[in-house]
């Protein structure tokens, strides 16, 4: 196995989805980062496209032409086959064939409906903006107006500044990653049954479960306190990304010990007395006070420096890079993280998982358009539809869940949805770290169970208190592992290594046994037992350098990281367990954070690496649509978000804000003619914008095709029209904090009604349904063990 200081070296493995099939329909980003998900497992992807080519092969951020295909199009598009014109017999035999089917809505072969109807052993994913049913579902969106209508927009900045949107189109990079698990679960199914599914994933549903932090849940624990509409639902963390010397530096404090160690840091141990500044509530009410004296330490400091005193005292750190800085990162240079493209002209990171040691193999080149129209198409391979017994794709596998915090518990949470059986281990002296969210709620009894994030990622699972550093406790562990057939946590490498329960004892206990590691860094290199959160990785991998206005500083995107590394770590689950299939052997998959959010942060790295062009941040315009922003209304804190991505739509907009003649300026027919005069093209529709009513401006450019949408309150979200027509929050009774609308999943199945089956255990739970019913113990025995503390149903202290 891996150990520290120990660069294992490339060695190409097979793609273990060999013999999986996929047809990508789908336009835009989402689907693509689906599709390449599957190529970069090894499965044969074959992507249909326009009669004109992808639009991706000629997309740049700069928006200038590129010399044949731009950079981004050949890092989502490597080692798959092209295709033009769906809708032709061949097109037929090849869908017929497929194992997915990737949409992003109708497309020449049929709506998702039709295609799953006629191909039913064949599962259908559709990608699209609010889904294929309810009110919104046929309603023009962009990924900016959905960030705005999930409430992941409204959630994030100052309150001197308008809310600001997260950079990097990340809701459709974590979008197609949310379509990818449930769709390779599902098809794994459909092999063994004959049976599809038809997959609904809405992006706006993803923006609200990554972008939020579970604000609408947070709202209804507190007995959902009056909403003052004047009050911005937005704010920031505090310490973030802080000034240094020579740049920028990212922290988070998620721990009280994290929070005092950064006392010490910043050589104000004074501060440690009264407590005073433990509380965020605190940092934020005195944000001026309290920055200042970050501030005059950070800024006389260089930041590698104060990454080396910070990472010495545990603190979760980095360094803030941008496309540029993020390549010359020691650690991602030790790891070999980034790979050139097969003809050498860019930079990329590579797939961002490894199975057994082995490094993912090299970059394939991307096909040119209709390179494989005359290749022959496959025969299908699928058995005869049997009778739908309505399992769920993962029923029948066992997960032993050693994660915490919200990153892992989202992986294990997603089989769990997915059918999987759950057993999550916490113990009563080191409980699930994101139980320390509930402390806002200290005043309550059993606070420790008011944790939105721990009520959202641990629903329907089994709650076991281990302590697995006591000798019963670790026996224990062991004998659960021999009942499991995965088995995942996300601690720092030494955690495990120390209690000697890391990979080749889980393997010598259980050779079947799948063992996912998600390290925040990875099992190796100079970074290897630093920690890290969500945060951290925005911080690092350039998400935060997209994200802010141009007037402030970089800024944390709050969350998607924490889910992204969950996706990853599950797509890598489920490949691993197509590997244990064929061979009948359990294998170690490392699943980093770091690398999770490198993927999804690609394209500044992409574009610096081919072109010179460095990425930044630009409040809430963006280069896939002009005009792009957040307008005021006339009330305070009624924002309309406004996203032209079409001439046409941009020739709509100029009629309702009564400026015609706009739509006849030759340099304004295109988007980089707009993006050269989007601050003049800003300037008037803000001064249209202030003078109407939100809603009646959003009945005039919807109804016109033009992407908008408001502000939502984050705090409101479960009463969003569109999400209550989906289900995708659903109600909930807990034992303790009662009954509350609870987030889902952000796609449907046809035949499931809902996804959360149970609701998060309460700690130590069913540590007698799983030690006595799984392992046999006798009460005597589960006596013992509570004496002696390996067991427990509260908390050691309190």
């Amino acid at each position: 196995m891996d150990r520290p200081g120990v660069i294992v070296p490339i060695v190409a493995s097979p793609g273990e989805l060999t013999d999986f099939l996929v047809v990508d329909l789908s336009v835009g980003l989402p689907g693509a980062y689906c599709a390449k998900l599957f190529a970069d497992a090894g499965a044969e992807v074959w992507r249909v496209e326009p009669p004109d080519g992808d639009p991706l092969r000629r997309w740049r951020w700069s928006g200038e032409p590129t010399p044949g295909d731009g950079a981004l199009y050949r890092f989502l598009r490597g080692g798959q086959k092209s295709v033009l014109g769906a809708g032709s017999i061949s097109m037929e035999a090849l869908l017929q064939a497929g194992d997915l089917v990737i949409v992003s809505g109708d497309s020449p072969s049929g709506s998702p409906a039709e295609l799953a109807e006629r191909l039913p052993s064949t599962v259908v994913v559709a990608i699209t903006p609010y889904g294929l049913s309810g009110p919104y579902s046929t309603r023009p969106a962009s990924e900016f107006t959905l960030q705005a209508d999930s409430g992941a927009l409204a959630i994030r900045g100052t309150a001197d500044l308008p809310p600001v949107q997260m950079g990097g189109r990340i809701v459709e990079w974590v979008g197609g990653a949310y379509a990818a698990v449930p769709a390779l679960a599902a098809a794994r199914q459909a092999r063994t049954t004959g049976r599809g599914e038809l997959i609904d994933v809405a992006l706006c549903d993803v923006a609200n479960l990554s972008g939020t932090i579970f604000s609408d849940m947070f709202a209804s624990l507190q007995g959902r306190p009056p909403v003052d509409a004047r009050r911005p639902a937005r704010s920031l963390e505090t310490p973030s990304i802080e000034p240094t010397k020579d740049g920028w530096v990212g922290f988070n404090t998620n721990t009280r010990d994290q929070f005092e160690s950064f006392c010490l840091l910043i050589e104000r141990p004074d501060l440690l007395a009264d407590g005073e500044f433990a509380s965020l509530a605190v940092r934020l009410a005195r944000w001026y006070e309290w920055n200042s004296l970050v501030r005059a330490w950070t800024s006389s400091h260089s930041t590698e420096e104060i990454v080396d005193r910070a990472a010495a005292l545990r603190i979760p750190v980095a360094p803030v890079t941008d496309g540029r800085s993020v390549l010359e990162l020691d650690h991602a240079r030790a790891r070999k993280v980034f790979v050139s493209d097969p003809t050498g002209s860019f930079q990329m990171p590579r797939r961002p998982y490894r199975l057994a040691g082995e490094d993912p193999p090299p970059p394939r080149p991307a096909p040119a358009p209709g390179r494989n129209d005359d290749d022959p198409r496959p025969a299908p391979r699928r058995p005869a539809p049997t009778a739908d017994s309505g399992a769920l794709p993962l029923d029948g596998l066992t997960v032993l869940d050693l994660t915490t915090w919200w990153a892992g518990p989202s992986a294990s949470g997603l089989l769990a949805a997915l059918g999987a059986r759950v057993v999550h281990v916490e113990s009563t002296r080191r409980m699930d770290g994101a139980r320390t969210a509930g402390g806002m709620f200290i005043d309550r009894p059993q606070w420790w169970e008011y944790s939105p994030f721990f009520l959202c990622s641990n629903a329907n699972k089994l709650g076991l208190t281990l302590d697995i550093s006591h000798p019963d406790g670790r026996r224990l562990a062991l004998e659960m592992v021999g009942l499991s057939d995965v088995v995942i946590e996300n601690f720092t490498p030494r955690v495990l290594e120390r209690v000697d329960l890391d990979w080749p004892v889980i393997h010598a206990v259980n050779p079947r046994a799948v063992m996912v590691r998600m390290p925040a860094f990875g099992l190796d290199g100079p970074w290897r037992d630093r920690p890290g959160f969500a945060q951290t990785m925005e911080q690092v991998t350039g998400l935060a350098w997209m994200t802010g206005h141009t007037e402030d500083q970089p800024r944390i995107q709050r969350g998607p990281c924490d889910p992204n590394g969950g996706l990853h770590a599950a797509f890598a689950t489920l490949v691993a367990l197509e590997r244990r299939d064929r061979t009948g052997v359990g294998c170690l998959v490392e699943a980093p954070m770091f690398e999770a959010a490198l993927n999804v942060a690609a394209e500044p790295v992409v574009e610096w690496s081919a072109y010179g062009e460095l990425v930044g941040r630009e409040g809430n315009r963006g280069p896939y649509a002009v005009p792009q922003n957040l307008y005021a209304t006339d009330q305070p804190e009624r924002w309309l978000a406004l996203s032209c991505t079409t001439d046409e739509q941009f020739r709509a907009l100029a009629g309702i804000i009564g400026q015609p003649h706009l739509a006849d300026d030759p340099e304004l027919s295109t988007l980089a003619g707009r993006r050269r005069r989007q601050g003049a093209l800003d300037a008037v529709i803000a001064e249209w914008a202030a003078t109407v009513l939100l809603d009646e401006a959003l009945d005039q450019l919807l109804g016109a095709g033009v992407p908008a949408a408001p502000a939502t309150d984050p705090r409101q979200g479960s009463r969003h029209p569109q999400m209550a027509a989906r289900g995708y929050f659903e109600m909930v009774d807990h034992p303790v904090v009662g009954r509350h609308p609870t987030p889902g999943q952000p796609f449907r199945f046809t035949g499931v009604d809902r996804w959360i089956r149970s609701p998060a255990p309460t700690l130590g739970q069913h540590n007698e349904e799983v030690l006595s019913g799984w392992l046999g113990l006798d009460r005597e025995e589960l006596a013992a063990l509570g004496d002696a503390g390996v067991i427990g149903t509260w908390p050691h202290g309190a």
